[in-house]
Parts: structure tokens; C-alpha cells; sequence
């Protein structure tokens, strides 16, 4: 493998969403404070540290990324901040945040059957930020980006991007596609729009820095399902090529890099 190339093995990055009582959860993405608790110390037991995917990035780049875990929580949830944050210094763990600008405040309207659950507002995520966790872009108001016009794909990318770097005074490098759904136009977008990252959910053909995979973490998910999801995820898994992530690069520079060996 060349020079400009990570190969830590395969990437490992949780995909989380809401932490609260998963009672009423008819997409089965809410896992519950405790169980969020055992599954963090589970990892802590087994040698591995939790990281945003800033850091984990970072350091499979600088060949330092054996041990650690992504762990991304999608859609901006307010109780990320009052569960999760609290539980994460605990472990002394961080993680990444992907929020929605459009929707400072509100709830998660797309999901059609509920229930209706609180989002970070400015504030919240000025919160998160100083708690140390990384804040991503998950788009404006969480739409399908395969979908949308040019307008609207430029506003769910940069102006996501350039809002976000408003709110936390610094920089955003990671974007989150909705639903998971990406392809070539997208991937597109989110590079000009001066990410430096982006994940989805399952590996696919266009899996790389700008499509990496993740694991879905649900409630069902105790001890000896974990140590599956992650025995099965290192044998099932290629290692993820990609180019040496360049955090601090100028942005040009970054597209450059992605469009040559971003993107297998």
C-alpha cells in the first residue's frame, strides 16, 4: 500500500442516535442511558478508547489508531448532551455529534411515526463543543441528498458547513449523510463544500474518506452481541483505503488529495 494510504485494519465506528428510554422507538435506533453505560464500559474493559472521528482519523493517519473506536451519534438529539456527554467523561471518552442548523431547537420531524424528540439548539451545541466532543454537519434539516436540486445540495453541504462554523466559532470537517443514502453527486458536493471527512452507513462501492462505513449500536446490543458485531466486522471487512487524513491541509488541497485517492 502506498505512502498516502492508512491501513489500520478495519475501521471501526459505532453509529449511534438518541439516548433515552427506548420504549417507544418504532425505528429502533434509541438506546437507553444504562444500556449506553454498559456499553461503554464493555469497551473500556477490552483495552478500547472511544474517539470522534476527527481524532480516530487523525491518528490512523499518524499510524496510532489500533485500540481506538469512532463513536458518532447522528441527528443532534438534546439528550446526546444530558445522557450521553455525562457518560462518555465517565469513560473518558469522546465522540462525534452530527446536528442539524435548520432545525436549531426543534425535533426530529422527518421521522414520520415518532415520537417527537427535542434537538440541540445553539446553545446545546456550543455545549457539546466545550465538553469536547467534535460537532459534524448532518445537513440542514436532514435531507435525502441523493434527492435534492443543486440549490438545495449546496445549501444541506456549505451552507450547513458555514452555519455550524458560525455557531462553534470553529472548524466543521465532518459531514454525516441522511439516511445513509450517498452517491458520486454527493460525495461531490461535500468535498467542494470543504469537509474533510464524511460517513455513511453500510461499506458500499463507494466506500472511502468521503463514504466511510459504519456499525449500527442498538439496545439489543449486549456484551456477547458486541464482541460478535466486532469479531464479524474485522473478517467481513476490507481495511478502508483512503488518503492520509490531512486535518489542518488547506481546503483545495484536501479536495485535490480526495478526488486522486479518496474514494475507491
Amino acid at each position: 500500500m502506498s505512502a498516502d494510504t492508512v491501513s489500520a485494519g478495519p475501521l471501526w465506528a459505532a453509529m449511534y442516535h438518541s439516548i433515552t428510554d427506548p420504549t417507544d422507538d418504532p425505528y429502533r435506533v434509541t438506546v437507553s442511558p444504562d444500556r449506553l453505560d454498559r456499553q461503554l464500559r464493555w469497551m473500556r474493559r477490552r483495552g478500547l478508547t472511544g474517539v470522534s472521528m476527527e481524532r480516530l482519523l487523525v491518528a490512523r493517519a499518524e499510524g496510532r489508531g489500533a485500540g481506538l473506536v469512532g463513536l458518532t451519534f447522528d441527528d443532534g438529539y438534546a439528550d446526546f448532551l444530558t445522557n450521553a456527554v455525562p457518560l462518555l467523561h465517565r469513560y473518558e471518552f469522546t465522540a462525534t455529534v452530527y446536528v442539524l442548523p435548520g432545525r436549531l431547537g426543534g425535533t426530529n420531524a422527518w421521522d414520520s411515526l415518532g415520537p417527537r424528540k427535542p434537538l440541540l439548539d445553539e446553545d446545546g451545541i456550543r455545549e457539546a463543543a466545550a465538553a469536547g466532543m467534535e460537532v459534524g454537519s448532518h445537513g440542514l434539516r436532514h435531507t435525502d441528498l441523493t434527492e435534492a436540486d443543486e440549490a438545495l445540495l449546496s445549501d444541506e453541504t456549505r451552507g450547513s458547513r458555514e452555519a455550524l462554523c458560525a455557531i462553534t466559532g470553529g472548524e466543521v470537517t465532518g459531514f454525516c449523510y441522511p439516511y445513509g443514502t450517498v452517491d458520486e453527486r454527493a460525495m461531490s458536493a461535500v468535498r467542494d463544500a470543504g469537509y474533510r471527512y464524511a460517513v455513511g452507513i453500510s461499506p458500499g462501492p463507494l466506500t472511502g474518506l468521503f463514504a466511510l462505513p459504519r456499525v449500527h449500536i442498538g439496545q439489543e446490543d449486549t456484551a456477547p452481541r458486541l464482541f460478535l458485531k466486532r469479531a464479524l466486522h474485522g473478517r467481513r471487512r476490507e481495511p478502508v483505503p483512503h488518503a492520509a487524513y490531512a486535518p489542518y491541509a488547506d481546503a483545495q488541497a484536501v479536495r485535490t488529495t480526495a478526488r486522486e485517492g479518496g474514494a475507491s
